[in-house]
Order: C-alpha cells, then structure tokens, then sequence
C-alpha cells in the first residue's frame, strides 16, 4: 500500500519532503522501529482518544505507555480509547492499527510527548504496516502546527 492518500497529500500541501523506510510486516510500533532499525524513542505512535468534546490523537514514542490520566489532568477532559470501528471510519485510507502520528492531517486535535516534539528525527507510520516516514525534528514540528506539547508518558520498553 505504501504511504496513505490524506497523509501524502498533507505532507505535499506542506512542502515537505520525506523518506519512506519499508521494513517487514508487523503490528506494534516497538516491532516496526525494531525492524525498520530505527530507534524506539523516535518512532511516533498515535493513539486515538475520545470523549464529549470530540476525538483526540495522543502521540508518544513506541518506547512509552501513554499515561491516559496524566493526559486527562493536563487537559482537563474524560477522555477514552476510541473504539476500532471508529478508527477505522476517521482512517479510511490506512490499514487498521497503522494510523499516522499527524493528526492534524486528517483535522484531529493532538496532543504530542515532549520528547518527540524535540527529537532531532521521527518515525511515524505511513498508514500500512511495511513503510514509515522520516521526518526531520524541524520537518516533524512544522507538520504538527498547533499540536499541544506535553508529558503524557512514561518509557517501557528497553529495546
């Protein structure tokens, strides 16, 4: 499949050029940077959130755990796992469990950890399960415009 439609069509409207790294099929972002040979701590992953008020991306290293109360705290909403039916109705052009960390592509509120906000380079899925996209630090901040910057998560994973 390779990178989604809504992602490279945001990315194009944005000038920015990007690399495609393909790495074999897998199904958890801590595989993916392991097989792309990439490290954990500058791959993005994005988990979709919802609550009243609308759905959410939360964006945080394959490394990390997202610390949903944390989130909740910092921005003052109930927030909960959006269910997969949903995801895949907001995601259309991405395979399941494969959506991009650009929310604002695809006109979601986001929320980012910090650290990757200050990463000189990320990693983030291209919408399937075989490609990323690298970005540079300053490429990956451009693109995520008015994302809010917090700390959200905690590091898990050693690999």
């Amino acid at each position: 499949m390779g990178i989604a439609i809504t992602l490279q069509n945001f990315l194009s409207t944005q000038g920015i050029d990007y690399e495609m790294v393909p790495h074999a099929h897998t199904y958890s972002s801590i595989d993916t940077a392991h097989a792309a040979h990439v490290p954990g701590d500058l791959v993005a992953k994005a988990v979709l959130l919802e609550d009243g008020q609308g759905y959410l991306v939360a964006v945080v290293p394959a490394t990390h755990k997202l610390e949903l109360g944390m989130l909740q705290n910092q921005i003052e909403r109930d927030l909960a796992l959006a269910p997969e039916r949903e995801v895949g109705e907001l995601f259309k052009d991405c395979e399941l469990g494969a959506i991009p960390a650009l929310g604002p592509a695809y006109g979601l509120d986001t929320v980012c950890e910090e650290s990757l906000m200050e990463a000189p380079h990320v990693y983030l899925e291209a919408g399937d399960h075989e490609h990323l996209i690298h970005l540079t630090g300053e490429q990956f901040r451009q693109v995520m415009g008015h994302a809010q910057r917090a700390h959200i998560s905690h590091h898990t994973y050693i690999r």
